[in-house]
């Protein structure tokens, strides 16, 4: 069973991956009394359990031509490529996945101090190092994804992006990379500091479907 998080609004989300995705349903449907309606739109698909409990997921590298579980699990078992951006402020993965698989990356990591509990001068002058530090830390993720991602573009199906919101923002900025986050999914992935490792792990996960139950 994929792990659950609350969520906005109410209920709790889970990770499903593909493989698993009928499956999951079909357990969905085992626990609740079956599912007695579907509906849904290109980005997402709704089953109603007859218990009145919901389960609704998010399309992946959408849109879906059907809004149904069928298609859905079709869709979600389609082989892919994807280009891969994690970054927070101490550092920063980027890499190309094939089926969930690492083929290439590249991975830093920088000194980002935490925040000083010193007043007056001390701390402005502890302010602007940090800030100085965080912005080469951005600087060199921008060039490491303008590097490596940015020239197999042409090679993947999406863009999948991890970590601080914050930071994706700025890197947004740098007008080398537009084409890049033209292409990038509406999820962000939430992630630890960024290592290999944690690469790895992100792109098993940019292929799992999300889905987001509550209980009627």
């Amino acid at each position: 069973m994929a792990k659950a998080r609350q969520v906005s609004g109410g209920g709790r989300a889970v990770e499903v991956p593909p493989e698993r995705l009928a499956g999951w349903f079909e357990r969905f449907a085992a626990s609740h009394g079956g599912i007695v309606a579907t509906s849904g739109a290109p980005r997402e698909v709704r089953v109603t359990a007859a218990d009145g409990a919901t389960a609704t997921a998010t399309v992946p590298f959408g849109p879906l031509e059907e809004p149904s579980v069928d298609t859905l699990v079709a869709h979600a078992l389609r082989p892919r490529t994807i280009a891969l951006v994690l970054v927070r402020r101490g550092g920063h993965s980027v890499g190309v996945a094939r089926d969930g698989r690492i083929e290439v990356s590249r991975t830093d990591r920088h000194l980002v101090q935490g925040r000083s509990a010193a007043g007056g001068w001390s701390q402005q002058r502890f302010a602007r190092r940090r800030a100085g530090q965080a912005r080469h830390a951005l600087q060199d993720a921008a060039k490491d994804v303008f590097e490596v991602l940015v020239p197999r573009l042409s090679e993947v199906d999406a863009v999948v992006l991890g970590g601080d919101r914050r930071a994706l923002d700025e890197l947004r900025e740098d007008r080398r990379l537009t084409p890049l986050f033209a292409r990038a999914e509406p999820r962000v992935l939430d992630v630890g500091e960024p290592s290999y490792a944690v690469l790895e792990d992100a792109a098993a996960r940019a292929l799992s479907v999300q889905v987001t139950l509550r209980d009627g």
